[in-house]
């Protein structure tokens, strides 16, 4: 049984921000492939909000060496353990005037923010490299700070770095490679602390735009560049709705295949994985979605993971705005009925307590509050508030809250308390707080609630209704098929399926070898459950190639649930070296393994 909330404690941190807050690190690192660690000096600055004796930080697996003041007298400090999934807090002793402390430390190799890679895991196969994922609380494992969303920090950073190598990190970049392998950074707007990013590598550098470009492995620039060239054009439209964009640069980092996510976020530094790069831009809304956090997310932010929908809701959501404006109405629509769509298959096997807004994790890993719920209900809610104020009113609220709350951390209660003096005065009429508080609180989609349906996907529901019926694949009309019609025809083919029909498919569309990551996950779904055996070879290949959580985690679970024991262990011995720390340790004990 879990604890009630307190809406404003973050269970997912011992850090006493409350008493003792800080708001600037100074990081000055030295990166060692040898020993794959971190040597770092983390000096931190913290204001006095009430009276306390001790500044307590969070830390996981992180060896500390030595604690001084800023005139390098030694400090009194103990490491204590808290439990599995927060790792330890670091209580440091800091009298009644100190207000910095200078942090030695090391990482441990089995710091779940960080992955190596060796040259042979890199597309170029000559250099390793290193990249971050401090989302939602592997900060801890790389820098001792409090990492919680409601601390937010500035920071100076001096990496070294192996000759050769280039350093980036999620605040200004210099594009030119410096001679003595020893970066410099700023941020100098304050960021929560799991968008604190590190990536080191053979990278080049390419603009994309007056105010955006990519970084990425020299053999992987021209595709990345061609893919994202649209990126200025969306900042445009994001800014005309949301206002003006805060940051500076929006450049990207295209990382090697085993970064866990569709993209990251980190201010001045979005992390994207290479699965996007289709060649026909039908994956860049993960773009869309990462620069619009920008605002919601990097500007507001939740306060604790418990409120991550006010992120992720709100960012799906103008997603479909940005793809609407650049790529058409109809792309828009079709990535809208695909989103309803995952989030319908989640209720499915989603206990109604946990299919609310809020994630109710507080004694669980916070990973688990990313769930179709805290982005797809979350966004169906936001698109119902548009559709009930119409389009100009509710830009109007939405650049108004941006404004309201940009650089704040806010809970799922301040953004009621918000639209109870916004919305319900201004648009009494169209939204009543009980229908707001049944959005919010209410388990699964308001009975009220029509989900949303595009005529761009009749011809693919003839085309489901003319399989069933039997007719052969060569007879489906989907010459004008987008990659979206291919992933709701997949969704939409019965639960069982006969041996000859998905032969038929995949020799007609060769489905097991299609170079799109979206179509092939899907398509590889419904084998398996069908037991079509011909997929395990590329399937095999598929899981040990790509790290994305989102196509790695649903793909084992069906090899579990379809019996494939033996084939999962195999695989799985195969890939796991390869997937980001943090994911492997989510498939260990999904696996159980």
């Amino acid at each position: 049984m879990t604890a009630k909330w307190n809406e404003q404690h973050d269970y997912h941190s011992s850090a006493n921000t409350d008493a003792l807050c800080v708001h600037h690190l100074e990081l000055n690192i030295v990166v060692n492939f040898d020993l794959q660690q971190l040597n770092g000096v983390a000096r931190l600055q913290f204001t006095r909000k009430m009276a306390a004796l001790s500044l307590v930080l969070d830390c996981r697996d992180l060896i500390i060496e030595g604690i001084t003041d800023s005139d390098a007298n030694v400090l009194s400090y103990y490491v204590s353990d808290v439990n599995a999934i927060l790792g330890q807090k670091l209580v440091i002793d800091v009298g009644e005037r100190l207000t910095e402390v200078v942090i030695h430390y090391r990482t441990s190799t089995t710091a779940q923010g960080l992955q190596w890679l060796t040259p042979e895991q890199t597309l170029g196969k000559q250099l390793p490299y290193l990249f971050s994922q401090s989302q939602p609380i592997n900060a801890r494992s790389w820098i001792p700070l409090q990492d919680t969303p409601k601390a937010r920090i500035t920071f100076n950073a001096t990496v070294t770095a192996p000759q050769g190598l280039r350093v980036v990190m999620s605040a200004e970049n210099n594009p030119e490679l410096p001679d003595n392998g020893v970066f410099e950074f700023c941020m100098s707007k304050p960021i929560p602390t799991h968008l604190l990013a590190i990536a080191v590598g053979e990278l080049s550098f390419q603009a994309t735009g007056p105010r955006s470009g990519i970084y990425t492995e020299p053999g992987m620039l021209a595709a990345a560049v061609k893919e994202f060239e649209d990126t200025e054009s969306m900042i445009l439209m994001a800014e005309s709705i949301l206002g003006p964009y805060a940051w500076g640069r929006y450049d990207m980092i295209v990382l090697p295949p085993s970064f866990p996510f569709g993209g990251m976020e980190n201010p001045m530094l979005a992390f994207m994985t290479p699965t996007l790069i289709a060649g026909d831009k039908s994956l860049v809304s993960t773009v869309a979605h990462e620069l619009a956090h920008s605002w919601t997310g990097n500007l507001v932010s939740n306060a604790t993971w418990r409120d991550l929908w006010l992120n992720e809701g709100f960012t799906t959501y103008f997603t479909n705005r940005i793809v609407e404006a650049i790529y058409g109405k109809e792309q828009a629509e079709l990535e809208w009925v695909i989103e309803y769509g995952r989030l319908q298959e989640e209720m499915e096997s989603t206990p109604l307590v946990n299919q609310t807004l809020p994630a109710n994790v507080q004694d669980q890993d916070p990973n688990l509050a990313f769930n179709r719920f805290t982005y797809d209900k979350a966004s169906m809610f936001v698109h119902e508030l548009e559709s009930r104020l119409g389009r100009p009113a509710f830009d109007s609220f939405l650049s108004q809250y941006v404004e309201h709350f940009s650089f704040r951390a806010i809970t799922t209660e301040t953004f009621i308390d918000y639209v109870k003096q916004t919305l319900l005065v201004e648009h009494h009429d169209k939204l009543t707080l009980p229908e707001l508080n049944e959005w919010v609180y209410g388990q699964g989609l308001p009975l009220w609630f029509k989900g949303p349906t595009s005529s761009s996907l009749d011809k693919v529901d003839f085309a489901v209704e003319a399989i069933v019926k039997g007719a052969l694949a060569s007879e489906l009309l989907v010459s004008e098929w987008r990659v979206h019609h291919w992933q709701y025809f997949l969704t939409q083919l019965p639960l069982m399926v006969s041996q000859a029909t998905l032969l038929d498919l995949d020799d007609t569309f060769t489905l097991t070898n299609s170079p799109n990551a979206e179509i092939a996950c899907d398509w590889y779904r419904v084998a398996i459950r069908n037991h079509y055996d011909p997929v395990l070879p590329a399937l095999s290949d598929y899981l040990c190639r790509i790290g994305r959580g989102k196509f790695v985690r649903p793909l084992f679970v069906e090899l579990q649930i379809a019996g494939y024991q033996q084939e999962l262990a195999e695989i799985y011995k195969k890939a796991r070296a390869g997937y980001h720390p943090s994911l492997q340790i989510q498939l260990d004990n999904l696996l159980n393994f």
